[in-house]
């Protein structure tokens, strides 16, 4: 035996010796008395020999078949370490200082454990902080009980605890949540809550989180760990237990019924993870990814419920319902605070129809420098095909490109001046289908690149040489436009096609594939779970790569969506942008030369429409507050705060209202608006669209 071998050996025989001893010496120190829960109401955690065996096999996929070749290093193990903790306890409101001294021991021995198939530590650290969760809560519920809270004492509470120490002992953990116990209080009291009923709202929103954690089960610790691997060499790439890909297997059928949201948990909240095309929540454009619900009621007077710490399998069942139902949802919108003022949304519950995921068309009459314009709008909520219907050699199968090719043909009979394509939240879909509907657009030539993991490139091409469509062009997108829309945009952009509007897209230019491991070592005791894997990259037809950067836009609008925050590059573990040699092709026009005298004309615009004067100043805002790490605990203040806030809200909707010649709100009216009802981005794109038409027909 190599002397190498022998130290790890050794090294694992210390490492179960230590983490046994201080389990051990945690749980005498933290009896299950004093804790307040039974034995029996928490899952029994450990790592068995059946979770070595598939994480041998997980870390053998992976070494093997991912697209970025990376070796286990102690750097990787200190990025897989970092990633499990963050993934328990990630504003360190839990795990005390000791805690975190003992598990740094271990920092550089993941990859070893992974290598050995010797995972205990994971499952000995979430045991660790299951208890101390227990103990936190029982904390609060103290706490509340008193009920003794001053709310005049000029003192504040760390919203922003991502670079925050973690509590050095019970002391200091005793004062970080007195104050995180008071600022729940307080939160609700702001928003109405009676006082004498908000110790019971926070107990059961506690006891939410409680139950959560304890009803993890080794598989769900396992599925942590895997992940904290998987995600730690690129974030596409990512482990499903057995139980997790049965339930994603239901989530997307039943995904049909309800308001059509996939939901995740993160930390204690519950998150929109994607809108589904079709659906209540898609059509009423009240919900975006990375949205956060805080509560949900039912119908129009239904009570609201608290879902801070459920588990996202009870969100679910909570928001979905009967066909025709109503259902209200609290939410904190992606870039808010979560100490903003939650906003209220409802929606009535429905079967999304397939039907109403296709692409559809409007047409937007618009006068620009005195001359009217006819725009034909095509909206594509993703790229769609109907396989099976395909394979069955039905030659009436639905499509993006057949859908597509049908309403311009309609287009060009109602004698459009121009065409927009609307792709703002279009996350994908099929990669055939966006390069047959580019080629509507485009003569036969080269779409998009592909480079596989072995370092072969391919190039997807539109064969055919008709082109449906010739006059001028627009592409919208906006942050959430994400791969197959991202090739389309950057083909049209390439070819000069066609203008690019909006804000720069997603950046996910990778490709994945899933792989049932039951498959790759079949007949197993146990059911093995699922691995999806990162295998390839897109690339441009001009060799530059979609990952990171994304499509940016000729013409950019003003977003309130960070990119640091939203978005491939706000991934650390993305894999970087790169580029390969370009291919060959055509342009069908000479866009720059229009560039400057568009962009100025847009400008112009914006500066002088009361919409986008709304929508600099939110923007503003929120990039000034974005930053603030503390929140006042003084109710004065806070009042203050939010009524300078409301007023703010106020007098916007009453500046867009009066723009567009609407009725004017009162002051009891605060909360009305409709201006849901409003597309200032798509208008923007007609009046670009049109600037453009003139520019290269005058």
């Amino acid at each position: 035996m190599k002397l190498r071998d022998i130290m790890k050996k050794v090294l694992i025989f210390v490492f179960l010796a230590a983490v046994t001893s201080i389990y051990f010496s945690y749980q005498s120190n933290e009896p299950n008395s004093d804790l307040g829960f039974k034995p029996d109401s928490v899952k029994v955690i450990e790592a068995t020999e059946h979770f070595s065996n598939e994480d041998r096999l997980i870390n053998t996929l992976l070494s093997r078949y991912h697209y970025k070749k990376y070796r286990l290093t102690d750097s990787l193990s200190a990025e897989i370490f970092n990633r499990f903790l963050k993934s328990l306890d990630f504003g360190k409101m839990y795990l005390l200082k000791e805690d975190y001294d003992f598990f740094n021991k271990f920092k550089y021995s993941f990859d070893d454990f992974i290598q050995n198939g010797e995972i205990s530590l994971p499952f000995t650290m979430f045991k660790i902080f299951r208890d101390r969760v227990n103990n936190r809560i029982d904390f609060a519920e103290r706490l509340l009980k008193q009920n003794k809270f001053d709310f005049t004492k000029k003192e504040f509470y760390q919203i922003d605890r991502t670079e925050a120490e973690s509590p050095k002992d019970t002391v200091e953990s005793n004062e970080l949540w007195r104050k995180r116990v008071k600022y729940d209080y307080l939160n609700l009291k702001l928003a109405g809550k009676d006082s004498s009923k908000i110790p019971e709202i926070l107990i059961k929103r506690y006891e939410n989180i409680r139950r959560a954690i304890n009803q993890y089960n080794s598989e769900d610790v396992f599925q942590l760990f895997e992940n904290s691997y998987s995600l730690s060499i690129d974030p596409h790439t990512n482990y499903l237990s057995p139980i997790s890909s049965e339930n994603f297997r239901i989530n997307i059928s039943l995904s049909l019924e309800g308001i059509g949201a996939q939901l995740q948990n993160e930390d204690e909240f519950t998150k929109i993870v994607s809108v589904i095309p079709g659906g209540p929540a898609f059509k009423s454009k009240l919900l975006k990814p990375n949205d956060k619900i805080v509560a949900v009621a039912q119908g129009d007077s239904g009570e609201y419920v608290d879902i801070i710490g459920w588990r996202v399998t009870d969100v679910v069942q909570l928001i979905r319902g009967k066909k025709g139902t109503k259902v209200r949802l609290q939410i904190i919108p992606v870039g808010k605070s979560i100490n903003s003022v939650p906003v209220e949304v409802v929606l009535i519950r429905d079967k999304i129809k397939l039907e109403e995921q296709a692409a559809r068309d409007s047409v937007l009459n618009i006068i620009e420098d005195n001359i009217p314009f006819k725009i034909g709008v095509i909206t594509i909520p993703t790229f769609y095909s109907d396989f099976d219907r395909k394979q069955n050699g039905d030659k009436d199968y639905n499509s993006t490109s057949v859908d597509v090719k049908n309403i311009l043909e309609k287009l060009k009979l109602e004698k459009v001046d121009g065409v927009i394509i609307d792709l703002r939240n279009n996350g994908g879909g099929s990669l055939d289908e966006a390069i047959k509907t580019t080629g509507l657009f485009i003569e036969t030539g080269p779409v998009v690149q592909v480079k596989h993991s072995n370092g072969k490139i391919e190039v997807d091409e539109d064969p055919d040489p008709k082109i449906i469509y010739s006059g001028p062009l627009a592409v919208l997108i906006n942050r959430y436009s994400a791969s197959a829309s991202e090739i389309f945009s950057a083909a049209i952009q390439d070819y000069k096609r066609g203008l690019i509007i909006g804000e720069q897209s997603y950046g996910k230019g990778t490709v994945q594939n899933l792989i049932d491991l039951n498959r790759v070592i079949p007949n197993q005791s146990e059911k093995f779970g699922q691995l999806k894997l990162t295998i390839a990259k897109f690339y441009r037809i001009n060799g530059g790569s979609t990952q990171i950067k994304g499509v940016t836009p000729d013409i950019e609008f003003p977003s309130a969506v960070n990119s640091d925050e939203f978005g491939e590059s706000s991934e650390p573990s993305a894999l970087p942008w790169d580029e390969i040699p370009g291919t060959k092709h055509s342009f069908y026009s000479n866009l720059d030369k229009f560039l400057p005298k568009l962009i100025e004309k847009h400008n112009d615009r914006i500066n002088k429409t009361p919409v986008f004067d709304n929508i600099l100043e939110a923007i503003q805002e929120y990039n000034e507050n974005k930053n603030k790490k503390f929140v006042s605990l003084n109710e004065f203040e806070r009042r203050k705060e939010k009524e300078e806030f409301e007023n703010t809200k106020f007098e916007r909707e009453n500046e867009r209202r009066k723009a567009k010649g609407l009725k004017l709100l009162n002051k009891e009216d605060k909360n009305s608006s409709d201006a849901n009802n409003d597309d200032p981005y798509l208008d923007e794109s007609a009046r670009i669209l049109a600037d453009y038409i003139i520019l290269t027909t005058g």
